[in-house]
């Protein structure tokens, strides 16, 4: 019975939230988010941990692409039979125990979220910073500038918050394809795209092939970032059954087809000792110096407005979408009981959306945007290979739940994503392992602040 009851509190589709967001608005959430500035500069990463190898960069865009993809169509699964706010956290405490899910949450809630929002904030005032004279305060101030106005606008509902977000979606893609197209065409430079000199790289630098594209595919899945966020907003999406997995697959799909053309037009433009040159100089924008030479002085404008964009609607997205997690936590009882109210009047909740931009004007004091970019990518890959193991563990739990979408090549795909995240996230430990060490305490952490309120709550009782 008790099962039963449970059964259908996460499939059914009433709600306290206003489902006023659609295919488009799903889709421009994960567009949003996910295309930021790292389509103009993360390809120097990609480029540098490939030893400057052209064909190995390509092909690890595009297999970051593909894993992204397949985690993508794995929460299409879970969200279309459970359409609940909070996304991953729903799923990890059917799969798992409780205290998964809320580590997830505390993960996002300490590090994920704010931890994107200082980050992509920082990254917005470095381009306004090559326009006017701003100094480092200047552009840690600016930053927090951005995230506090962000966070009261997101206070007034979410159908506000996400029309802000579609036209940003629009107005960042314009200047990013007008710039793609223009270096396609005109671009005279016939890249190298074999891989011969990658073995050669990794045999100098006492490295291997595999290790080589395993960072370079970490570097590329930052850009990659925030495909997870539309199943946080699942009950305010109007009908989820649909919209969901429809949202997920063109808005990753498009993605990965729009980084790997943007990167291949780079070097259809800039010859690949120029390229090498300037990421040696660290001038980490290949992308503007694209724009540069295919549309003269008016490119270096056209890229910094299409940044512009790009960073807002990522700062937007991730302010509008994590603080549905906390709400999800602190329905569960172990987390604030504040943190579980919605506005009244705008059906929001109010105290998570503040209570995030508290901790991402917090680290943008603290952290660079180095610091945060690894972090945020490492901890995010530990909780992506968990949701994707529960697909199967939840087929399993619930055989008779409506499952109006299944990922495909089941049950080879989800094995196989699963071990790339692990295999990632191992190797990502193991070559930064600061940054690996701190996404791995933060989880432990998080179980210390579960069992504290676990704690509270049989006193109550």
């Amino acid at each position: 019975m008790e099962t039963e009851k449970r059964l259908h509190e996460l499939t059914q589709e009433q709600t306290e939230f206003k489902r006023d967001i659609g295919v488009f608005g799903g889709v421009s959430i994960i567009g949003g988010i996910m295309i930021g500035s790292g389509i103009f500069y993360l390809g120097s990463y990609v480029m540098q941990r490939t030893g400057m190898n052209s064909g190995l960069s390509l092909l690890c865009w595009v297999i970051a692409g593909i894993i992204t993809l397949f985690g993508g169509l794995c929460y299409a699964e879970l969200g279309t039979a459970m359409p609940k706010a909070g996304g991953r956290l729903i799923y990890l405490n059917e799969a798992f125990h409780p205290v998964v899910g809320f580590t997830a949450g505390f993960t996002d809630w300490l590090i994920g979220g704010p931890g994107s929002i200082a980050a992509v904030s920082i990254a917005l005032m470095n381009v306004l910073q090559s326009f006017f004279d701003i100094n480092a305060f200047g552009v840690k101030a600016g930053a927090i500038i951005l995230i506090i106005a962000l966070t009261v606008y997101n206070l007034f509902g979410v159908k506000a918050a996400s029309v802000v977000q579609s036209l940003s979606l629009v107005a960042k893609l314009i200047p990013i394809v007008i710039v793609m197209l223009a270096a396609l065409f005109v671009g005279r430079v016939s890249p190298d795209l074999s891989l011969g000199s990658a073995g050669t790289y990794a045999e100098a630098n006492d490295t291997s092939v595999i290790s080589m594209i395993a960072m370079a595919v970490v570097a590329s899945l930052w850009a990659y970032e925030g495909w997870t966020n539309l199943n946080t907003v699942a009950e305010e999406i109007k009908n989820p059954k649909r919209n969901l997995p429809l949202a997920l697959i063109i808005g990753i799909g498009g993605v990965t087809v729009l980084y790997t053309l943007f990167n291949f037009a780079i070097m259809k433009v800039l010859p690949h000792d120029e390229i090498v040159a300037m990421i040696n100089n660290e001038d980490l924008y290949l992308g503007t110096a694209v724009a540069k030479k295919v549309l003269g002085s008016a490119g270096a404008i056209v890229v910094s407005v299409g940044m512009l964009f790009a960073m807002f609607g990522t700062a937007n997205g991730m302010i509008l979408a994590q603080p549905r997690m906390y709400y999800a936590m602190a329905e569960e009882g172990h987390f604030f009981k504040s943190f579980a109210k919605l506005h009244p009047k705008y059906k929001v909740p109010t105290v998570p959306i503040i209570v995030q931009g508290v901790l991402s004007v917090a680290l943008v004091l603290m952290r660079n945007l180095d610091q945060l970019t690894n972090l945020v990518v490492v901890v995010g890959m530990i909780y992506n290979a968990l949701v994707i193991i529960t697909v199967p563990i939840l087929r399993r739990k619930y055989p008779d739940i409506e499952r109006p979408y299944k990922v495909w090549f089941y049950p080879v795909s989800v094995i196989v994503t699963a071990a790339i995240f692990v295999g990632l996230v191992i190797i990502s430990a193991i070559e930064d392992p600061v940054n690996g060490a701190l996404g791995l305490s933060v989880p432990i952490i998080g179980a210390g602040v579960y069992y504290a309120f676990e704690l509270k709550l049989r006193k109550e009782k």
